[in-house]
């Protein structure tokens, strides 16, 4: 059994058909209530039933009974149900706002809500509400609506109350406010559905004053002789026929302001602006400063009472005024307030030494400039001034400064910006404390002590061979290319770019070092004896031969053309060169000559035998060796090999030769050294003819041809079964191995044996299968040679 509805004097339920039930019985009796119960008889067919002429706001236990034909109760079920609170009756339904209608009635028993229902033909807008008043909102403007009201509670809600009529009022005009001057206030509005008239009131925001307020049914109003820049609030209403007015609209219109008063300019010559500053008018949020001259005009905007004009012009006249704004209009200009700018610097300078030792400073005169001021200072840090009234002023001046000079106009608003700084340099003088030093046979430092007002400094180097140049800025100057072993007259003259040069200046004489010498020939002496013969045409000097490389330095030295470097180490590389020196000083290194000692031997040379006929033989580096060649020789034969590195394989080498061991170490340039190490003898030659054959007992004969009846040979035959091992008698070319296992592949491999050289491991191995026989050994077959690779 489901409840589906409830109200405050009924109850909805429904039940599901039950196999079997002639008829269905429902009894109510209230919870709190004694004495108080309904009872209802419903048939098979029913599956739907109302319990009514209950008590609002009622707990009830409700017990439903299926029955069959005999009266018997088939099944039974029980629920608790409230009934809702009873109806609530409306006393009163009025609307203050357009879009909403406020409700008021007595409270009920038992609601915990009440649910408002404004209706408006077929539309409805239900609000849900706690206790009295209740407002419904979101309603259109001046509509009539019914108005209904139902209670709530836990169990459900109430049938709805009796409905009341109520009308919404009317929707507030909207407004547009401008002020078409600064003491008035133009209202205006669009038309308000239903509307009889209207009411429009003012009155200043701030409380003062009296309120203006006008009925009318026009749409529009103009409120005159109001306060410059006051803020005024505007309130308006509609009404209706029956005079009850509708929402208000409140709009804040401000009036423009009044012109500002007492405009004060303040210049500050320093940054070229001035700081203009006014008396606040009231209700101006914005002031604007405009300053102007000629076609320059400039401008600030503050909402403060002061404001700072910026970049204005030296030599000018400006003129200026203030307005004030706000979001009403703007007041009227005041009058304008001129003030005039600090002169211009000066221009057109020139200067001249117009006597020795006077210097005459002159300029153009600029506008509204009174009087100047020259300043000039010297590169020492002196300074001197002159006033004047005049466009000129005259100054002492020294040999060997640099002047530096300013002009500065003034007037009542101050001191001129600064102009162009001049520059005025007078003639050096002569450098002082000349010293020169050769640095090279061919190559000179001069230097000197710098002098007042030198801008670029010529040394002059003159000789019997001509005169050699150098400008520099430097105290310091090299000559280089000068004639060795020479005499030259030196001179340093100072120059400036303004003045020029002083030619009064006194000369050095000097001596250049020696001539650098020629080597003319490099010859070996002996292995470690190397002679250096040079040619050089000086008068008088000691020569010294210089032999470098990675190796160290080697010399040797002689005064006349020649001189013998000893115990030159092989596989070396030097240059080798010479200098000259006398009293004077020392010449420059001769052009290098490169030098190279044959390589070096390597210390050791090793050969090992890989194959019957191939033999590898390699050796230690040999300093100074690009290439090795390499010969083992014999009277049979010579193997050779010619290579980049320091291992050689040699083919063709016969077996059992002593030979003769041989190496040329090679250098880039082709120098050889011969070396010689001890004599190298190849292993024994490999037996030929390897056979296998059966022998009665398990046995096995190894046979074979020997290369030489003397040496012994060594047999190894193995397999997967065994591994087995003999040495014959000497001069024995078979050897007989007993107890070989049969069924098996076995490799055999006859070495020869010999008390210098180790058993060789590179003679041929054959592959030879062993039959059985019964337990015996049966044939044996030949499988062909052997690839493993398999010490023996």
């Amino acid at each position: 059994m489901s409840i589906y509805d409830v109200t405050s004097r009924s109850i909805y339920l429904r039940w599901p058909k039950f196999s079997g039930a002639s008829s269905y019985r429902v009894t109510a009796s209230a919870v709190n209530i004694v004495g108080h119960s309904l009872l209802a008889h419903f048939s098979d067919v029913t599956l739907k039933g109302t319990l009514t002429s209950l008590i609002p706001n009622t707990i009830y236990a409700i017990q439903a009974e299926a029955i069959d034909k005999n009266r018997i109760v088939l099944a039974e079920t029980q629920v608790l149900q409230s009934t809702a609170p009873d109806i609530p009756v409306i006393d009163h339904a009025y609307s203050k706002l357009s879009n909403s209608i406020t409700v008021e009635w007595k409270a009920v028993p038992g609601a915990t809500g009440y649910l408002l229902t404004a209706q408006d033909g077929d539309s409805f807008i239900e609000t849900i509400v706690t206790n009295s008043p209740g407002t419904v909102t979101g309603l259109k403007p001046a509509t009539l609506y019914r108005i209904t009201i139902r209670s709530i509670n836990s169990g459900g809600k109430s049938l709805p109350s009796p409905f009341r009529k109520a009308k919404t009022v009317l929707a507030a005009p909207v407004l547009s406010v401008s002020s078409p001057s600064c003491d008035s206030i133009a209202v205006s509005w669009k038309a308000v559905y239903m509307a009889a008239g209207f009411s429009v009131s003012l009155m200043r925001s701030d409380g003062l004053g009296r309120m203006l307020k006008e009925n009318t049914t026009n749409s529009s109003w103009i409120f005159t002789n109001l306060d410059p820049g006051t803020l005024y609030t505007i309130k308006a209403y509609a009404w209706n026929v029956n005079g009850i007015p509708g929402d208000d609209f409140i709009y804040n219109q401000r009036k423009s302001p009044n012109t500002p008063a007492d405009v004060q300019v303040a210049f500050n010559s320093g940054a070229l602006r001035a700081i203009v500053s006014w008396m606040p008018t009231e209700g101006a949020l914005i002031y604007s400063v405009t300053a102007y001259s000629g076609f320059l005009k400039l401008k600030c905007n503050t909402s403060s009472a002061s404001c700072v004009v910026p970049s204005l012009q030296c030599g000018s006249e400006y003129y200026v005024s203030v307005t004030a704004y706000n979001d009403a209009g703007s007041s009227k200009p005041t009058d304008a307030v001129s003030f005039k700018t600090i002169p211009c610097a000066p221009v057109n300078l020139s200067i001249e030494e117009d006597e020795p030792g006077r210097l005459l400073v002159s300029w153009s005169s600029v506008n509204f400039g009174h009087y100047y001021v020259v300043f000039v200072k010297s590169d020492d840090g002196l300074e001197v001034h002159c006033n004047t009234s005049h466009t000129q002023c005259r100054f002492q001046s020294d040999c060997g400064f640099t002047y530096f000079i300013s002009v500065f106009a003034y007037n009542k608003a101050g001191q001129s910006p600064l102009g162009d700084v001049f520059n005025y340099t007078t003639a050096p003088c002569c450098p002082s404390d000349v010293s020169a030093a050769f640095v090279s046979s061919d190559t000179v430092h001069v230097t000197w002590a710098p002098v007042r007002g030198a801008e670029l400094y010529e040394t002059r180097a003159v000789g019997w061979s001509g005169a050699v140049l150098c400008n520099d800025t430097a105290t310091a100057c090299t000559l280089a290319a000068l004639q060795c072993d020479a005499q030259y007259n030196i001179t340093v003259y100072s120059f400036s770019e303004a003045r020029g040069s002083n030619t009064s200046c006194a000369s050095k004489y000097v001596a250049t070092a020696p001539c650098s010498p020629e080597i003319k020939n490099i010859s070996k002496e002996s292995l470690s004896v190397i002679s250096v013969h040079w040619q050089s045409d000086n008068e008088e000097a000691t020569y010294i031969v210089t032999a470098r490389g990675e190796a160290g330095l080697w010399h040797c030295t002689s005064s006349g053309n020649s001189c013998a470097l000893v115990n030159l180490p092989c596989g070396s590389a030097f240059a080798v060169s010479a200098i000259a020196t006398s009293p004077a000083g020392q010449s420059l290194p001769s052009y290098s000559v490169p030098l190279e000692t044959a390589p070096c031997c390597p210390n050791e040379l090793r050969l090992t035998q890989v194959t019957q006929s191939e033999t590898n033989i390699s050796w230690s580096v040999g300093m100074g060796a690009q290439t090795y060649e390499t010969i083992l020789e014999s009277p049979k034969g010579q193997a050779k090999c010619h290579t980049l590195h320091n291992y050689c394989l040699l083919g063709c080498i016969m077996c059992g030769i002593n030979y003769t061991v041989s190496l040329k170490a090679i250098s880039e340039t082709g120098l050889t050294s011969s070396c010689t190490y001890q004599g190298y003898s190849s292993g024994a030659c490999c037996p030929s003819g390897v056979k296998l054959y059966r022998l009665g007992n398990n046995s096995i004969r190894v046979y074979w041809q020997a290369s030489d009846e003397t040496i012994n040979y060594n047999t190894d035959l193995r397999g997967s079964k065994g591994n087995f091992t003999c040495s014959p008698s000497p001069g024995l070319s078979h050897c007989d191995i007993t107890g070989v296992p049969c069924g098996d592949v076995y490799m055999v491999v006859v070495s020869p044996v010999t008390d210098q050289q180790p058993k060789l491991t590179f003679c041929p191995k054959k592959n030879y299968s062993v039959t059985c026989s019964g337990s015996s050994v049966g044939m044996v077959i030949y499988r062909g040679r052997s690839n493993a690779e398999q010490d023996i």
